[in-house]
Order: C-alpha cells, then structure tokens, then sequence
C-alpha cells in the first residue's frame, strides 16, 4: 500500500476518543421492556420448582420460566456432538452450570428487574457435581445420562510413522501443561435490543458475525432470514466470546423471542458479575507430551495428548482441540507425530473461542517441551530451534496442515539480536554464579499460527458517490480491529481516492448482502481482497466511461491514481477525475455502472515469529517481574503498520496475561471462586512493561494482497515466552515446570517442591 507511507492513523478512532461512538446500550427503543435473568446458584441439579409469586407481585413484573417458552434446543451446531447434548434456551429440568438461566424477568425498568429476580424462588435438588476435565472422562457422574457419557468429542491422531515412536531417539523428555480457563472480559458486556413489527424482527447485537447470527435467530424463531434485520453498531471488544450463532448465547436469542411474544421492543445488558459467569470463557486444556531427538538436539518424534474441558455445552469450544492438534508440531520439521484430543462436558461455563482459539495451547505446549528437549540434551534452546525449524515452503506437516511461507530462521535472528540475548545470558550466568536472590530469566518462542482456519470467503463491495467519493460495504466486521482505516486503504489506493472519501459501512445485514463476520484472523486477507477487488473492477468500468466521454478506446484509459484523474495514455489533458466522471454519469443516470461486488474465498494462511521474554524472579518470594518482551511478529504484507502494532499489542496483553495472572477457577461444587475484578486477577497497564516489536514481512501467495492475519499472533507467541522465562529462572533449583500463571505463589510451590 501507498498511502501515506502506511502509517495512517485510525480514522474512527476520532468518534472512539470523544464519546461518540454509538453501542447497543445507546439505541433508543421507547417502551422498551428491560430483560432480567434469573440464574442457578447451583452447579448440577434437579429444579423440582419455581415460585414466580413475590416477584410477579411487583409492578409490571412478569415472570417467564421453560414451561412458557416454545423455543427448540440451541444447538448443538452440526460438529457431530451428541444431539442430546443440546442446551435449552432456558433450563427445564436440570441446571448444568453456576449461571445458567432457569427464569426471565420482564419489567418496565432494569432496577424492578433486578428486585423481581431476587424475589424468584427456585426449589433445587443437587446432584453430584464434576469440575475437572479428567474426573468427567471417567463417566462416573453424567452431565447428560441419556448419552452414556461425557465425552463430547474426539480428534483422531495421524497414522503414525512407525511401530515405536521414539525408535532411535537417544534424548527424552515427558511432561504437562494446562492451559488455564481465561475469561475474555470484553470492555464492553454483551447487550441486545430488539422490536417485532409488520412480521419483521429487528435487532441490534454486540456481536462479531452480523450474518450468522441473523441465521441462527431466524432458525430459532421459525422464521425466514429475509424477516430478521441484525444491526450491529460499534461493538467494544469481541476476542471470539461474541459471537451468538456457534457459541451457544441463549440470552440473544430470549431477546429477540421476547420481543415478538409481547408485541412491544424489549432489551437486555449483561453486567459486568453475568460477563463473567456466562459469557463463554477460553482455553481449559490439558496437554500432555513427550518429544524425543538425538543427542545433538535434532528433533525425531514428539506426541501430544489434549484433554479439553468444553463446559456444560457442547458449542465452538467443542471442537477446538482440533486446531489444537493441527498445529501440534509448531514451526519444527518433525518426521514422527502422533496428536490426539479429547473434549469432555464439565458443570461449568462454556467454552468457545477466545483470541487465538486453539492455536495458543498447540504452541504453549511445544514451546515448552522444545525447552525440556534441549535442557534434557544440555543444549541452548535458541540453537535447538533453529536446527529444527521448517525451511521450505509450502511444507506439509505430520498433523496435515500446509504452511503457506515462511522465514523462521530469520525471524529469530532478530528476536535474537534486538533482544541482546549473548549479553541477557552472561548477565544470566553472572547472576546464578553469585548465587544473587533475584535470578534472571530467559524465555523463547518461535511460533506459527492457521488464520482463515477454515478457508472462508468475504464479501466486498464498492460503489462511487455522486460526489465522486467511494462506499465500501463489507460482510467483515470490526470490534476493534480498525477495519474502517485498512479496508478504506485498500480501496482507496486502488481508486486513487484521499482516505478521507471512502466510507465503510459494515454489520447492517439489510445493507450488506452477505457476510461471514470476523474471527479467526480472517478479515484483511478475504474481506480487504473482495473490496480491492470490487475496487479493480469499478476502475475498469470507469474506463469505460471515460472512454465513452472522451471519445476513446477503454484500452488506452489510465488511471493516474496519485492524481486520482482518468486520461488516454500519453495525454494527459484532457482528463476526468471521479467527483467529474461521477457527476456526468449521475446526469446521464449511469452512476450505477460505477459499482460492483467480489466475493473473495481464500485459502488459510500462516502468520509466524519468535517471542523473547525476560523475566527476573525473587526466589525468597516467588515474585515474578517481567522485565522486557521484544516480538518479531510476521503477518505477510501490512496494509497499515500502526494498526498491525496495535494488534499485536493487545495480543501480547492478553498472553502475558495468561502466563502471569489471569486464571478462572471454580471450587469442587462448582461454584465460580473468581467471579469478578476483585478476585481475577486482570492486570492493568501497570503490571505489563512496553513491548519492543520488530517488524518483519513475509508475503504469502495464498491472497492478492499477500496479508496474513495478525490479531492474535501476539497473543500466540508471549505466553509460552513468559512461561519458559520463568522455568528458565528457577532451572538452577531443579524446577522443571511451573502451572500457569505463573505468579508468585505457585513459584514459590514449584521452588518448594523442588527442595523436598
């Protein structure tokens, strides 16, 4: 791209800043009836009754329980889960989670909302309850008897290459992972607003896939998609959790029945306390692994197992071992793999996706064992890396992922040589020679991550204004990741327009014909090529009508796009720019020969890079303090290198994060013991250094535009950086492995432990 040198600042970010963006809670809906949930306390249980009475006295209360919504299972989506491992909108019989919905309050008013839920009594008769993922693989407690078992779903492993894996390996190393539960805690919480008129639905979502869930609602009501309309303004923050059609979100759903059961618009906002407990929550998986090479640190055979936790629903979350064991072997030529997942239901919170999505345990894990591997061999983890790495491309691994491009050798390189890693090392080495108390850690991460995992398409359209601007409508949608700048860019400069004219409308499913949303990384390389594209085409159009007006052959019309003016080739003079061109083909009513729309489906790419970390651990203590995080993070061609950065920033917040803080976890009832700010630990900006990132570019062949996905590359890469700069910290003292996070009282268990 062009414009600017790249670095264009994000153009929506002016209404961000001054409070002007518009959000559900924002939509004016009068006579709105507010939407209160009433939701179990307990973790599994039988309901043998609900007492509406109390609340049903205040008034303009009415109470709605199972037996008054005809609405069908939600789910489960069509992965192959056990049909009877569906989830009711509402529970009937049986709760299988702390905050799963038993009744709905109706009211004028959100505060008579939430007293009328309190007054709604629920007569529970508990049942065995099980949290943890490999008590549920036993079947001894069902979550759903009739199923015979809690096992969800399966991954099968490759064949394997040979009878003994580890034949000839002269160096072993076996161990566990588990990739903590995360809440996704989106600054903005879900909300839903809705009103049935003239046989037709309207609803305005915070969600990530306008498209899909306009399907998914219509599905559930019984009605056509053509009679439901989803509008989904400015949305703050999505990380996968927002999106209603896979992840099993019932409350949507209650919405936009409610509306049309009433007769009058009615609305809902989830606070922050229902975030936590019911928005689908991220990662849970447990990863077992052996890996083993030669003495000279060649890696031969490495097997994974994953037992994943998809909580008390089988959705999304179900299947995303499956990426899990995809993207098993990392970024090593590793002839001899074995993968295997399991998903289990637990009675807890739902899984689904959350930045990253199966991808960042797949790297955690060989991440981790790659740095057992070469301590195993007494090697330097950095040149066990680089002996191992894939060097040809397209590459096929063991597990059947093709890698589109890459250069890891050349991203560590410079991971390396920004970081100063000989110095960090001697630093390193002078610390533990002194016996100082404050050790020094350092921590890798080479990484390859799938984006567009499924090979989706998008839609991008463009269409020239009577004033000679241009509108881009696009079936991506943004929450955050800036898509007004980067796919106004594109277009923009294929047209020879100033950023400034090209307008994107997105998340209006009557303006946008189509669309897939956005997750998965996908956006830029399918939707940003549709709208380059369409735009390609317009330009062509415009040619001939310009040939039209100036009495010339299309063929020899140019476009002079730093001039954004149309000319026969060596003439210049005379010449047409757009707002021109535009307004003789509005006074000819041909303006509508100047618009078209691409559909672009594209193959998954494979974005790529090397994380440094450097950590320094108190071993009195166990008080972690990450010191520096340099990224060399590879997305292919960047449109807007500003936007990319910022990506890559929040991303490397959220696995930092995930390496040193944050953990959800329930007690043994099932109870949520870190339900809030208070008690999950959420940093701040206070808690995390500045990151040092390196650019770097690796175009893939995958797309015109060249551009890989990047919004959780970062995320991808920082944990398994951190987690192995603390291990490396705590290797004099015989620790070997660390549960994540890895915060200052499971160090200090892990320097405990490591005494005894």
């Amino acid at each position: 791209m062009s414009i600017l040198g790249n670095r264009v600042l994000r153009t929506e970010d002016d209404r961000f800043l001054r409070g002007r963006g518009t959000y559900v809670e924002n939509v004016q809906l009068e006579g709105a009836a507010q939407i209160t949930f009433v939701r179990s306390l307990l973790a599994h249980a039988k309901i043998d009754g609900i007492d509406t009475s109390a609340a049903e006295a205040l008034p303009g209360v009415k109470v709605l329980t199972a037996a008054d919504i005809d609405l069908p299972l939600f789910g489960p989506p069509p992965f192959g889960f056990p049909q009877d491992m569906g989830r009711p909108v509402v529970a009937k019989d049986v709760v299988r989670f702390v905050g799963e919905i038993v009744a709905v309050v109706v009211s004028d008013d959100r505060a008579t909302g939430a007293d009328a839920a309190e007054l709604v009594m629920v007569d529970y008769d508990p049942l065995p309850v099980v949290v943890e993922p490999a008590e549920a693989l036993n079947d001894e407690t069902l979550l759903f008897p009739g199923t015979g078992t809690n096992v969800a779903a399966r991954t099968q492993p490759p064949a394997a290459n040979a009878d003994d894996l580890f034949e000839g390996c002269e160096v072993t190393a076996s161990g566990s992972l588990l990739s903590q539960r995360m809440a996704p805690c989106p600054l903005e919480p879900r909300s839903t607003a809705a009103k049935f008129e003239d046989g037709r639905l309207t609803v305005w979502l915070s969600t990530q896939t306008p498209h899909q869930d306009r399907d998914a609602v219509a599905g559930m009501l019984g009605l056509e998609p053509a009679q439901v309309r989803v509008i989904a303004p400015d949305v703050g923050g999505g990380f996968g959790a927002k999106i209603v059609s896979s992840s099993g979100l019932t409350e949507e759903i209650l919405v936009c029945w409610l509306a049309r059961e009433l007769g009058r618009p009615t609305r809902w906002t989830e606070t922050r306390s229902e975030s936590m407990l019911a928005l689908p929550h991220g990662r849970a998986m447990q990863l077992s692994y052996t890996i083993g090479g030669t003495k000279d640190g060649k890696v031969l055979a490495y097997k994974l197992d994953v037992l994943a936790d998809c909580g008390a629903y089988p959705t999304l979350g179900a299947i995303l071992a499956g990426l899990t064991t995809l993207m098993s072997s990392g970024v090593y030529d590793i002839p001899r793999l074995e993968a295997e997942g399991t998903t289990v239901v637990t009675n807890t919170t739902q899984i689904a996706a959350f930045r990253g999505a199966g991808r960042p345990e797949a790297i955690q894990v060989i991440e981790c064992a790659i740095d057992r591997f070469a301590a195993e061999a007494g090697l330097d983890p950095a040149e066990v890396r680089r002996l191992n790495y894939v060097g040809e491309f397209p590459h096929k691994t063991q597990s059947g992922a093709t890698y589109d491009s890459g250069d890891y050798t050349g991203a560590l390189d410079l991971a390396l040589r920004a970081a100063g890693y000989d110095e960090l090392r001697a630093e390193q080495k002078r610390r533990r020679d002194e016996g100082e108390t404050r050790q020094l850690g350092i921590g890798l991460s080479s990484y390859v991550e799938i984006t567009n995992p499924l090979g989706e398409g998008e839609l991008g359209e463009v269409e020239i204004t009577e004033d000679g601007g241009a509108i881009v409508r696009t079936g991506s949608f943004s929450h955050g990741q800036g898509h007004e700048t980067s796919f106004a860019m594109v277009v923009a400069d294929r047209l020879g327009l100033p950023l400034e004219k090209v307008t994107v409308h997105k998340g209006d499913t009557d303006e946008v014909a189509t669309g897939t949303g956005t997750y998965g990384s996908k956006s830029l390389q399918i939707g940003g090529t549709a709208s380059g594209a369409a735009a390609d085409t317009v330009v062509d159009q415009a040619r001939q009508l310009v040939a039209d007006y100036l009495e010339a052959n299309p063929e020899d019309v140019v476009l002079d796009r730093g001039l954004g003016r149309f000319h026969v080739a060596g003439t210049p003079d005379p010449s047409l720019s757009w707002e021109e061109l535009a307004a003789r083909a509005a006074g000819d009513d041909r303006l509508a020969e100047l618009k078209a729309a691409n559909e672009f489906k594209g193959q998954p790419t494979f974005p790529f890079g090397t994380h440094v970390a450097v950590v320094e651990v108190d071993t009195e203590t166990g008080v972690v303090e990450l010191q520096r995080m340099v990224c060399v993070d590879d997305a292919g061609t960047i449109v807007n290198p500003l936007l990319a950065e910022g990506q890559v920033h929040g991303g490397v917040g959220i696995g930092v994060s995930q390496a040193l803080y944050e953990s959800y976890t329930f007690g043994e009832d099932g109870t949520p013991l870190t339900g809030n700010f208070v008690s999950y630990a959420f940093p701040s900006a206070a808690e995390l250094p500045s990151w040092e990132t390196v650019e770097m570019e690796t175009p893939t062949p995958a797309n015109p535009l060249g551009a890989k996905g990047i919004g959780e590359s970062g995320t991808i890469g920082s944990t398994p950086a951190v987690y192995n700069a603390v291990v490396d910290a705590l290797a004099p003292f015989g620790v070997k492995q660390v549960d994540m996070p890895a915060n200052g009282e499971n160090v200090w268990r892990a320097l405990e432990e490591a005494k005894a």
